[in-house]
């Protein structure tokens, strides 16, 4: 017969340590009256301020049931370690066997690991806890050792540990039993620490605590928690930041002679929050003055850390500018209509970033692309597909495939058999419309603008029927700059959208030449204030008018947009050497 006693109720913390990680300590202030400065007191006012706008321009960009989500701050959890077991072995002819407790499993880690499969992180959990390890059982039985729990998260994610005096932080394992010690008197404090700490024989606590041999491993408990501590408190001075740019790629994957028939070792990302030692078996407590030890140490508390995480989409063009200016209408002209944004006569119809892929064939095309098509409002495209649909006259249209097929059999069209093949492609983001003090919260505020930071090149889109396009020009470079400075500079194009009557064999009037003198005023304010710096000097922005809904113009948009990432990207090859 044996017994074996493994509680689950608190945790210890464990003795952690590996590369580019390092460890503080926190404490609890007393309730009562604030003390701080006032200085400090209104650097806290600002910052709920702030807090409180962004929550509500978020508010903003998730109407009419759209979930793009770019920002969020989640609290992980690692996983506690097991309990360890205090048993005796027992069989025939032994009644008085050896300690036999088993030691307990450890608890499970956190990763977090880029994945180009999402887009967004409206799928991260806000809380994150991974699985607790398994305790220890008689006959030498250990705990089985919790698996990891992965946290998968866009491309182009940035995590960055939360500070201290973060209001948005959470509490780690040691403010969380700080809190729950304070009001107990000495007494209850030294009981509840040692429930937390310490696995008994049934009916031997009492008798354990009042043994020399329990209060020397309780001092050198105590003494390694007071140098995990220390380690804690050097936390602070190395926060976790990751950028997350790139998948991640097993170093056996990338090996081409890596030996066949043997299991690869699957990414697991970066590791943010470690799981807890397990506890120890009354063996590890056997000495010449004690041959039956009846106690053991409960498994350690796994590490409770938060993390603001901010997407910053992989776009190599960045559209920018105000409501209502077409960029949803050049997006899906850019793509042949596959980019399903909306499109309407209103502002702030875009709430979120869009992301679309446009391919360029060998002979300078590219996919989707047809002159002249027609690129209508989304409710107007709705209602005439819903008619063709009850009229019946989808009944025998070819799929995309074989009309694709169809048009490089008669005309040597990109994409076909016949036809010439993809040799670039490039990304464009359509973001909502930025307007003036956007800085302070005004419309959807300027938050979103995180979204363009990486992007290799950003072209400006205004409305030529705007009474002046070259004050809105003015407008978005300064907001560009008020959200982060020099990055106005990463503008290489101004599209002139609504340039209808600019076309050929356009009748003339009045309405003609009001349109082609505010183009030649837009190319003078450009030419004049919108240099920027190159290699080498500075140049002007390039000047194109062109009619998104109509399709007019838009290869040679499309021909500048491939210059511009080609040279961007050989730019970045340049610097990586």
């Amino acid at each position: 017969m044996r017994r074996c006693t493994a509680l689950n109720n608190l945790r210890v913390p464990v003795v952690t340590s590996f590369p580019g990680r390092c460890y503080m300590s926190t404490s609890v202030t007393e309730p009562g009256p604030s003390t701080a400065p006032a200085s400090t007191q209104d650097r806290t006012r600002s910052t709920e301020e702030e807090l409180r706008r962004r929550r509500r321009t978020e508010w903003k960009r998730r109407q009419n049931g759209q979930t793009f989500l770019d920002n969020t701050v989640i609290h992980v959890r690692a996983g506690n370690g097991g309990d360890g077991c205090v048993a005796f072995h027992r069989e025939l002819f032994k009644p008085y066997g050896p300690p036999s407790g088993g030691n307990g499993g450890k608890g499970g880690d956190v990763y977090i690991m880029p994945t180009p499969h999402l887009t967004t992180l409206s799928s991260v959990p806000t809380r994150v806890r991974a699985q607790h390890g398994g305790g220890g059982q008689g006959t030498w039985q250990n705990g089985r050792n919790a698996p990891p729990t992965i946290i998968k998260v866009p491309l182009g994610t940035i995590v960055r540990e939360l500070p201290r005096d973060d209001p948005r932080r959470s509490k780690d394992e040691y403010e969380a039993e700080a809190e729950a010690l304070q009001g107990l008197s000495p007494e209850e404090k030294r009981n509840k620490m040692r429930d937390k700490r310490w696995v008994h024989y049934p009916a031997y606590a009492d008798d354990n605590a009042q043994r020399e041999d329990f209060k020397h491993a309780e001092r050198i408990l105590y003494q390694q928690e007071r140098e995990r501590r220390y380690h804690r408190r050097l936390r602070a001075e190395n926060l976790i930041y990751l950028d997350l740019n790139k998948p991640e790629e097993a170093a056996e994957a990338a090996d081409p002679n890596a030996p066949l028939g043997h299991r690869r070792v699957e990414p697991m990302g970066h590791l943010i929050a470690q799981g807890g030692a397990g506890g120890t078996g009354n063996p590890a407590f056997l000495s010449p003055t004690n041959r039956s030890p009846k106690w053991a140490t409960r498994g350690a508390e796994g590490e409770r850390v938060s993390f603001s995480l901010e997407l910053k989409l992989l776009a190599d063009i960045g559209l920018v500018g105000m409501p209502n200016a077409g960029k949803s209408t050049l997006l899906r002209a850019l793509t042949g209509g596959r980019a399903r944004t909306e499109v309407a006569g209103y502002a702030f119809t875009t709430l979120n970033p869009i992301v679309a892929v446009v391919r360029i064939a060998e002979d300078g095309s590219f996919d989707g692309y047809a002159e002249g098509a027609v690129h209508d409002e989304t409710r107007v495209e709705e209602e005439h597909e819903r008619a063709l649909m009850e009229s019946g006259a989808f009944a025998d249209t070819l799929t995309r495939n074989q009309l694709r097929a169809l048009e490089s059999k008669a005309a040597g069209a990109a994409y076909g058999p016949t036809g010439a093949l993809e040799a670039f492609r490039f990304t464009v983001a359509d973001n909502p419309g930025l307007i003036e003090h956007a800085s302070a919260n005004v419309g959807l505020g300027h938050a979103f603008l995180r979204s363009m930071e990486r992007s290799l090149a950003l072209v400006y889109v205004v409305d030529l029927a705007a009474p002046e396009p070259w004050e809105e020009l003015r407008v978005l470079r300064e907001e560009l700059e008020q959200y982060k400075p020099g990055m106005s500079a990463k503008a290489r194009m101004v599209v002139a959208n609504k340039a209808d009557l600019l076309a050929d064999g356009a009748a003339g009037g009045e309405e003609v030449a009001e349109a082609r003198a505010k183009l030649a005023r837009l190319q003078q304010f450009v030419e004049s204030e919108m240099r920027v710096p190159v290699e080498g000097g500075e140049r002007p922005l390039d000047v194109v008018p062109i009619s998104a809904k109509f399709s007019m113009n838009v290869r040679k948009v499309v021909r500048l947009m491939q210059t511009y990432v080609e040279e961007a990207r050989e730019r970045e090859a340049r610097d990586r050497e």
